[in-house]
């Protein structure tokens, strides 16, 4: 039987485009204010706030994150080449951001290890064209006064009108200008992705893809912080390659490893990595995480004044941390065009983890969020705060995770932990001059502990899935060894091609039937499935396109042990000879037969069947090639007398064989061509003669 289709409307697509493009130019005050609520979600959500409820959640967690917030942002100045007081900038202004537009209630957005590393390759490149050194161990400022005179004592000035500033700007300056044009291009290209709704893009970063670029780019960061572990004193590595020239350094120069810091960061490993396995092993206990990282700082601090580590030792410390906020500036045009091509992984990493760690939340405490306004989001939180010398940031899954298990209920949370942000920049930021930078090193290292972990989890992944392991292996070691950059381009580029790849050799097989049923499985997977007499049954696990025609033609041949266009011409040929030793008067046959025994001949003893059923339910698509395919094999075992049956053919592939004329121009013979199961197209074919 045939099903009658349903008759769909056609929509003329030029009057919807024209119908919501006024609707979208139209203003009318309602319009106006939903638009200006959807922009700013806190308008919607803030007067509803349950302060009985809600309240002490989110200042208990604002707290710890806020806590958790100050060592983390000294710390991570090292990754992105900067000062640590642009850090805490970055933290504070983040969270106020996202507080007025973000649309989920749990993660933190702020600076992030893996982005503070992007930002911070980027930076030591153009310092070393600028002709700047990148050795950051020379000896700080002594004056602790305003943040204009800590940025002028930088290391030797610089005529910067190639990058079209003309007046003069030393390293830092000239630095931080390098970060916040990057920043401004990646939350530019976040909010262009927003306007034309790409967020569709992040779809082509795979588990795999994500989960091998952030270990890679975890043992680039850990290889960066090793320099300040043993206290030696090498050239910042930029380029390709950069973990393996870094390694052959540091055992180059491990002779001249500072004793006092190898002691201190020991110590601090072994108290770090303690707290956090104990926190892990006691969460459930515990009602907020223990402030191990700050009690670090704090007591490591304290050690390296009083014990004049610096003076003494010669330990590398962080150097003064002024108080107070630098003026607005506006960053430089011309920079932007230096860094264009490097804000796009950029902002697409910052995007998708942000995302992805939102809709996490999301899904785990039941409410919705909007991905279109997350990228607004992110955005508004690069563009806004590049004006106040602050760096990119993103969505970060450590501290998103402590902000859930202390009782966050909505974004008033991150208000605090910009309040504690404000608290440290405004009085406490010149306490941390005698922190040493082994400490913040170490406080690094042991917050990769979850991305390393990754390679313990390599053996499960390899036994659930061979190529997405492959995938995670490929992407892992391109950031490690090669750049993130381009790790996360060949992670991309990979992954794509290993689902060419399965699409192009996918698998084929011959159907048998399950006894005494009406259903036909793999007769190579299963046991006990009886062969259909006369009928072969073939199946194709993957659309039929142009790139797998030539494989899908090997394997029906191959599988069903005929070629019919071999066939055909062994029969042409045959008949050829017969034609002319008929003409010759010869009665017998080249094979010594006669006329009579010829006929046998013609049909070759390895045709065992007379109809073959392809199972057309795993085929998604056909293309051109695709439909000519199927043409092409009706019409050559047509020739040798073999009728082609369709089953279980979606719409869409109806509709392509449709247009194609495969079934003629009046679909007359339709209903003995395609059938909605295998086992009707079995029985007509048993049917036929």
């Amino acid at each position: 039987f045939l099903m009658e289709r349903k008759t769909h409307v056609k929509i003329n697509r030029k009057e919807v485009m024209l119908a919501n493009l006024r609707k979208s130019c139209s203003c009318t005050p309602k319009k106006l204010k939903n638009f200006v609520m959807d922009f700013l979600p806190v308008l919607r959500w803030l007067p509803k706030y349950q302060c009985k409820d809600y309240i002490w959640g989110d200042v208990m967690s604002g707290l710890v994150i806020g806590i958790i917030l100050v060592p983390q942002a000294i710390a991570y100045s090292l990754l992105a080449g900067l000062k640590p007081i642009y850090s805490l900038y970055t933290s504070f202004f983040a969270n106020i951001i996202y507080f007025l537009m973000g649309t989920s209630r749990h993660v933190s957005v702020g600076i992030f290890s893996l982005i503070s590393l992007m930002v911070g390759q980027v930076v030591d490149r153009e310092l070393l064209l600028a002709g700047f050194d990148l050795n950051d161990d020379a000896p700080p400022a002594l004056s602790g006064g305003s943040v204009q005179n800590d940025t002028q004592s930088s290391t030797t000035a610089f005529n910067l009108t190639i990058a079209g500033m003309n007046a003069e700007c030393g390293k830092e300056c000239y630095a931080i200008g390098i970060a916040t044009a990057l920043t401004f291009v990646a939350g530019v290209y976040q909010v262009l992705m927003g306007i034309f709704r790409l967020g569709f893009v992040s779809m082509y970063l795979s588990e795999s893809v994500l989960d091998g670029f952030a270990t890679g780019a975890s043992l680039t960061i850990l290889t960066a912080q090793v320099k300040y572990l043993i206290g030696i004193k090498i050239p910042r590595s930029q380029g390709h390659g950069m973990l393996v020239i870094t390694w052959i350094n540091i055992f180059r120069n491990i002779s001249q490893a500072n004793l006092c810091d190898v002691i201190t960061s020991a110590i601090c490993i072994m108290v770090l990595v303690t707290a956090k396995e104990l926190g892990d092993r006691y969460k459930h206990k515990l009602k907020f995480p223990l402030p191990t990282e700050l009690v670090v700082i704090v007591v490591a601090t304290l050690v390296s004044h009083y014990g004049k580590l610096n003076e003494v030792y010669a330990s590398s410390v962080s150097g003064a941390i002024p108080t107070g906020f630098i003026p607005p500036k506006v960053p430089h045009f011309n920079l932007m065009l230096r860094v264009a091509v490097d804000a796009l992984p950029l902002a697409i990493v910052s995007f998708v983890f942000t995302v992805s760690l939102s809709e996490m939340c999301a899904k785990k405490y039941a409410y919705t969020i909007r991905a279109n306004q997350e990228m607004f989001a992110v955005g508004f939180c690069n563009i806004i705060p590049s004006f106040f010398h602050c760096f990119a940031t993103s969505a970060a899954l450590a501290k998103t995770l402590v902000k859930t298990s202390t009782g966050c209920q909505t974004q008033v949370s991150g208000v605090i932990s910009a309040t504690v942000v404000l608290l440290v920049l405004l009085f406490l930021a010149p306490l941390f001059y005698s922190l040493q930078k082994c400490v913040l090193a170490c406080i690094i290292i042991v917050s990769l502990r979850g991305a390393l972990r990754k390679f313990r989890d390599v053996p499960a992944r390899y036994h659930v899935n061979k190529v997405d392991t492959l995938v995670w292996v490929v992407t892992m070691s391109a950031s490690a060894l090669i750049s993130t950059e381009i790790g996360l381009l060949v992670g991309i580029v990979f992954s794509m091609l290993c689902i060419i790849v399965r699409t192009q050799r996918p698998r084929t097989a011959l159907l048998g039937q399950i006894q005494d049923t009406g259903f036909y499985e793999d007769d190579l997977e299963y046991e006990n499935l009886s062969s259909v007499p006369k009928v072969k049954i073939f199946r194709f696990e993957a659309p039929l396109y142009y790139a797998n025609r030539n494989y899908f033609l090997k394997s029906l041949y191959r599988l069903t042990n005929l070629d019919p266009n071999l066939e055909a011409a062994r029969r042409k040929k045959y008949e050829k000879k017969e034609k002319q030793h008929l003409k010759k008067g010869d009665h017998t046959t080249a094979n010594g037969l006669g006329i009579r025994e010829t006929t046998l001949q013609l049909i070759p003893k390895q045709i065992d069947f007379q109809a073959l059923v392809l199972d057309c339910s795993s085929i998604s698509f056909l293309d051109t090639t695709g439909v000519n395919t199927l043409k092409e094999i009706l019409k050559d075992y047509k020739n040798l007398n073999i009728s082609v049956l369709l089953a279980c053919c979606n719409p869409s592939v109806i509709d392509s064989l449709k247009r194609g004329g495969y079934f003629g121009k009046d679909f007359g013979s339709m209903q003995e061509m395609l059938f909605y199961s295998i086992h009707n197209a079995v029985q007509f074919a048993k049917d036929q003669k």
